[in-house]
């Protein structure tokens, strides 16, 4: 009998970083839970995008992706910038969200680090 729940199954295959491949953009900082009874399971997961003006339109995007089918919801627990350069294989995490705070960028750090095995990967509390 398996006791993994079906939110646990879920967050299993998320990436825990999704974020463009080049350029300066805004980012969040999302912890993800298990909706079912009995399990508190949880995740955070990095997702920074080009293409948002806000904060909140990458929040509101992926957390209406992922809490599809009831079993997951989404909490944003802060934002900031990341700065990526896949020539000289950096990234660079720093600054905050007017409407979110600033994330852990630590927490940011490590899972960025996870996905960009062969990249320096850097933040500091500077800057917006």
């Amino acid at each position: 009998m398996c006791s993994q729940t079906k939110a646990a199954a879920l967050m299993a295959n998320i990436p825990r970083a999704d974020i463009d491949p080049s350029g300066v953009f805004k980012y969040v900082l999302i912890r993800v839970h298990s909706r079912e009874e009995g399990d508190d399971s949880e995740i955070d997961i990095v997702r920074g995008y080009g293409w948002a003006e806000f904060h909140a339109d990458i929040y509101d995007k992926v957390s209406e992706e992922l809490e599809k089918g009831g079993h997951l919801d989404c909490e944003c627990i802060g934002g900031g910038r990341i700065q990526h350069d896949p020539q000289d294989k950096k990234i660079h995490v720093y600054g905050y969200s007017i409407g979110f705070g600033r994330a852990n960028h630590a927490v940011t750090t490590e899972q960025l680090k996870a996905q960009y095995l062969d990249y320096e990967v850097t933040w500091d509390n500077e800057g917006y």
